[in-house]
């Protein structure tokens, strides 16, 4: 029998699969949330953020729920100990587990009832806790907070106080804490045992640096307080020990006179090359000490302008002469190099034992050096600071007091004191290093005085004038 072509061709359509027609999406959500993907536009901005699929986001929230409820949290959350554990007994209710029998709590509705969320419910009622309680504020507490929010409060008398008047508005006029705590923490005072642990956590200890034991001059001073005089300053001293006393004193003398004279000349010597400096400025018009002149030695003599003699040049050598040259130094360089790796070779395997060595050697030099030069630090300290420096200033050595062959007297009765007795306990003092040398400084006198010529010693003046 014959089948229409038309039908051939219904049937065939009918029987294509049902994957390959266009199906649409479920405008419903998976959990049952409210369908957002009804509209078909998505023009403006509100219909693209609202209506944007998020199933998948969905799912893996609900996921999360479900996993909080069942064990309390997310299963991510929870350590290793909480998940897994080692079985090495066995379960006694497996058989059980595998072997179910009829009972109560595995129908339908008693499964249901025992599914119960690990969450803890939230509360019906307040809970009171002692931390929650509301604490009482102080009557000076709520007088500074209205004050502080210019609140309408009542003064004596049931008076109306204007927080925009002076000590009524918001200024603090209390104390504050810093200024009721003043004067109870020491900053420069040790840490104390009975401090509390935070302030010990707080604060961190002060390092104190080590001081240095440096002795000081005065333990190597033997010098007496009172030393005994020279033999020559007696009233009645023998000739040698006069005259000793008396060249010494001489010497001290002529010293300081060579130190003053050097002192003034090198004073003139520089105010003449100041003149000189400012004499050649002002001929060649410039600034002076911008000149710079030619240093000539004293005892270089100008020498007369001789003929320069004229170095002969070698001859050109031939290539033979220049291979043979090349070649001697080639054996020079190879012997010197050779000379060179065996000594450093013969040197290597005592290298270590040489630089311990050397390192020995100059410790023990250093230690000599050391102790020599504190030797000779103390026998100087021991004699006192006489004539060295201390400080900013030198010690001085002091005056020799002598007298002249004709000034002597030679009886106690006839003799006169000579020196200071303040003077010399002083700089017998500073000899010790019980003070330090200074300077004396003369105070400026601010009035000037004037002087007057007395009209009788004009008289007495001319008198004598004429006279002669």
């Amino acid at each position: 029998m014959a089948v229409p072509s038309s039908f051939q061709k219904a049937s065939t359509s009918a029987s294509a699969p049902l994957s390959s027609m266009p199906q649409k999406k479920s405008t419903k959500s998976a959990i049952g949330a409210p369908s957002q993907r009804a509209q078909a536009s998505r023009k403006g901005k509100k219909a693209w953020r609202k209506n944007i699929d998020i199933e998948d986001v969905e799912e893996r929230l609900e996921e999360l729920r479900v996993e909080e409820r069942v064990t309390g949290s997310t299963l991510h959350q929870k350590k290793d100990h909480e998940l897994f554990q080692i079985d090495v007994k066995g379960d006694e209710q497996v058989r059980k587990y595998l072997r179910p029998r009829f009972s109560s709590s595995q129908l339908t509705s008693a499964r249901i009832l025992a599914q119960r969320s690990a969450v803890p419910a939230v509360p019906s009622r307040h809970i009171s806790s002692p931390s929650l309680k509301r604490k009482k504020v102080s009557g000076e507490e709520k007088e500074r907070l209205l004050r502080i929010g210019k609140k309408m409060r009542k003064g004596p008398f049931n008076a109306v106080m204007d927080p925009t008047e002076l000590g009524a508005g918001s200024a603090l006029l209390e104390l504050s804490e810093a200024a009721k705590k003043s004067g109870g923490y020491d900053v420069w005072a040790e840490g104390d045992d009975d401090a509390d642990d935070e302030q010990e956590e707080e604060i961190v200890p002060r390092k104190v640096a080590p001081k240095p034991e440096v002795p000081h001059p005065r333990k190597h001073i033997v010098v007496p307080a009172v030393p005994s005089p020279h033999e020559g300053s007696s009233y009645n001293p023998p000739v040698a020990s006069h005259t000793s006393l008396l060249r010494a004193a001489v010497e001290a003398e002529e010293k300081r006179a060579r130190e003053e004279a050097e002192l003034k000349r090198t004073k003139e010597q520089m105010e003449r090359a100041r003149k000189v400096a400012q004499e050649d400025a002002m001929e060649l018009g410039t600034a002076p000490g911008m000149t710079v002149q030619e240093l000539v030695a004293e005892d270089e003599e100008p020498q007369a302008s001789a003929e320069v003699p004229t170095k002969k040049i070698p001859e050109r050598k031939t290539k033979a002469e220049r291979r043979k040259a090349e070649k001697l130094r080639a054996e020079k360089r190879l012997l010197a190099e050779r000379v060179a790796k065996k000594r450093l070779l013969a040197s290597v395997p005592s290298a270590k034992a040489l630089r311990k060595r050397t390192l020995k050697t100059i410790r023990e030099r250093e230690d000599l050096l050391r102790a020599r030069h504190a030797q000779q630090e103390q026998e100087k300290l021991a004699k006192g600071l006489a004539g060295q420096r201390f400080g900013k200033h030198f010690v001085p050595d002091g005056e020799i007091d002598v007298q002249l062959g004709e000034d002597l007297s030679e009886s106690l009765r006839a003799m006169k004191p000579e020196g200071n007795l303040f003077k010399d306990r002083f700089l017998s003092m500073q000899h010790r290093a019980l003070i330090e040398p200074r300077v004396p400084v003369k105070p400026k006198r601010k009035t000037k005085f004037k002087e007057y010529e007395k009209h009788a010693w004009k008289k007495f003046d001319r008198e004598q004038n004429g006279m002669l």
